[in-house]
């Protein structure tokens, strides 16, 4: 018994002998996984912080890649709205610049116009019609420069004819989608709707993002200097009137329309040349009504334009075409530069009865900023353009043509439409074109 229970604890012994030893290598294994466990962890957060390195450092360059490409996007579209604007740094880039600059008449419309734009079955006015056949003038050119001659006071307020102009808001989107930058508003129907339609007109450029020079909403906006940036070229844009067809200026906002005032102009261009503007154009309605001859008060204004630093004079409101001239004008310093003037540049858009006021051109001016900053008016050229009004058609009657494209499309054959009557019409009016604008 004695010795069966000494065998037992023997063998008991024994057994917890095993048991400590199976445990002493369970521990050691358990250890070993253990390290390898930790070791492996730690080689791998060491790996995955050098591909998260890695991911971040790509992701910056993704980042940096989309907002460049963000960035390039957002310069095209610039470029759209601030005539083929570029920074200074690409300016530099070329010892001298070239560009060019379209001028368009007075932009009227009547209610013959704005009836033929009419679609009863969505009760929207569509002008684009009007303009498909010159487009390409008024689009390709840097800088594009029209005078309006209508408000756009609203469809509440009731469109309107002459005397007191009110035109659909889609007018002013036909003019944005050819191309048109910049619009000189200080005209004699500036305020045919009063105040509130000069401003409403001001808010529907903005909203169409044609820029607008000559009538104001406070006092700063007068004050303050229209820049076009053109290939880096700074180009200041003026606009004054001669008045407003006797409708009072309120008392209250001076500021709204600019008007022909010496002294104010003097002070514009003087800020203008301060705020270091690289070229001057002034927008001048002036002139007397269908005449083709710039009158004496026109001219002794030119002068004084030139003197005072103004490069280019774009002249509207008679409705007719008046002559141009290129001047070398000599400074106080004894310096000279180049200037250039067209008195008149005749109706863009419009429904008058008188032949000579369906015709009219698209100006083209290519200019250069040498490496000096010298600036030369290296060219002028026109495209000869006419309003035409088809008769025979119920709707969409009305066009501005390329003149010289329709007469020798007449001649070959290529389009007849237009019919003898207009085809005679239409070189009379060239003959007439290219006499009143014989470059001097």
């Amino acid at each position: 018994m004695r010795r069966n229970f000494r065998n037992r604890k023997r063998n008991s012994n024994n057994f917890k002998s095993l048991i400590s030893k199976v445990d002493t290598r369970k521990f050691i294994l358990f250890m070993i996984i253990l390290f390898l466990i930790f070791l492996i962890s730690f080689v791998s957060i060491k790996l995955y912080n050098v591909n998260h390195s890695t991911t971040a450092f790509n992701y910056e360059i993704s980042n940096s890649d989309i907002e460049n490409d963000s960035n390039s996007t957002q310069s095209i579209i610039s470029n759209e709205i601030d005539s083929n604007t570029v920074s200074e740094e690409d300016q530099k880039v070329n010892d001298s610049t070239t560009f060019t600059i379209a001028a368009l008449g007075d932009v009227m419309c009547h209610n013959t116009q704005y009836l033929d734009a009419y679609d009863k079955s969505t009760g929207q006015y569509d002008f684009s019609y009007v303009f498909s056949d010159i487009i390409d003038y008024t689009k390709i050119p840097n800088l594009t420069i029209g005078s309006l001659e209508t408000t756009f006071a609203g469809e509440d307020v009731g469109y309107s004819n002459y005397p007191t102009f009110n035109s659909p808001d889609s007018l002013v989107t036909s003019l944005r989608s050819i191309g048109v930058d910049v619009l000189s508003t200080a005209g004699n129907h500036a305020l045919d709707k009063g105040f509130s339609g000069l401003s409403r007109t001001i808010d529907v450029l903005d909203k169409n993002l044609i820029y607008h020079v000559g009538t104001n909403k406070s006092q700063e906006d007068q004050d303050t200097i229209l820049y076009q940036y053109v290939k880096g070229v700074k180009i200041a844009i003026l606009s004054y009137t001669y008045g407003t067809n006797g409708i009072s200026i309120p008392s209250d906002k001076p500021y709204c329309v600019n008007l022909i005032d010496k002294d104010f102009i003097k002070s514009q261009v003087e800020k203008a040349k301060s705020e270091n503007a690289d070229l001057i154009v002034c927008c001048m309605h002036w002139g007397i009504e269908y005449s083709e001859i710039p009158s004496s008060e026109q001219k002794t204004l030119a002068d004084f334009l030139f003197q005072n630093g103004v490069d280019i004079v774009l002249g509207n409101h008679p409705h007719t075409l008046q002559p141009m001239e290129k001047r070398t004008v000599t400074l106080e310093d004894g310096s000279t530069k180049d200037g250039f003037i067209i008195y008149a540049l005749g109706n863009f858009t419009g429904d008058q009865s008188d032949v000579d006021t369906r015709s009219s051109v698209i100006l083209k001016l290519t200019i250069t900023k040498h490496e000096d900053d010298h600036i030369s008016i290296d060219n002028v050229s026109y495209t000869p353009i006419y309003m035409y009004k088809n008769s025979s058609v119920s709707t969409h009657k009305f066009k501005v043509l390329d003149i010289e494209k329709t007469i020798s499309n007449y001649e070959k054959g290529i389009d007849t439409s237009i019919g003898s009557s207009t085809y005679n019409t239409l070189k009379s009016q060239l003959n007439r074109i290219n006499n009143i604008l014989s470059l001097n």
